[in-house]
């Protein structure tokens, strides 16, 4: 299995639109999303697709057509994410519409397209096994370890009130897990 360690991009354009996708890993996924969705206030449509292990070391799957018809993005597109066997990854593909409809078949090739392009753009990295950790903090040093947490890209897989702070379950590979451990 592959994945990836950072965010990497391409653009194509199919009869105007233009279709940008990006690769990153699925530890910033969500919060990447939500950015692009205030950058790119114009775009008509926020494409998805992502894979990751659980703590079960069970893949996790999904995908969304925002919009677009059903089964034509976002299925497409998490099958490119299958066919590289890539994994801890999400791909958000962001549409401009250009005034020209593809049709189904068109919306199909035009996804499939771009992610592949990503892909191929991308350098892919061996997948290493990820580790989870779980650990309470005081109140006051929440905003230190959300900053580490965020500069270190490690996956937050939960956030809960504690008795004496705030507690956190993380799942990183072992390298990053021991980057907290050490701070805290």
């Amino acid at each position: 299995m592959k994945t990836v360690n950072k965010l990497f991009a391409s653009t194509i354009e199919v009869k105007r639109s233009k279709f940008h996708s990006f690769l990153l890993p699925f530890s910033s996924f969500e919060d990447t999303l939500k950015e692009f969705k205030k950058r790119h206030l114009k775009a008509n449509h926020f494409v998805t697709a992502f894979r990751y292990l659980n703590e079960n070391n069970q893949i996790v799957e999904g995908s969304s057509d925002d919009g677009e018809p059903r089964g034509s993005s976002g299925k497409p597109t998490l099958k490119v994410l299958q066919g590289h066997n890539l994994i801890n990854v999400g791909i958000i593909t962001i549409r401009y519409f250009g005034g020209v409809l593809l049709g189904v078949g068109g919306l199909v090739k035009a996804y499939s397209d771009v992610a592949n392009e990503v892909v191929k753009n991308a350098d892919l990295i061996d997948y290493a096994p990820v580790f989870e950790f779980g650990f309470e903090v005081e109140y006051s040093k929440t905003r230190e370890i959300e900053y580490l947490l965020k500069k270190f890209e490690i996956f937050v897989v939960d956030r809960g009130f504690g008795e004496k702070g705030i507690r956190y379950l993380i799942r990183d590979k072992n390298d990053k897990i021991q980057k907290i451990k050490e701070i805290l």
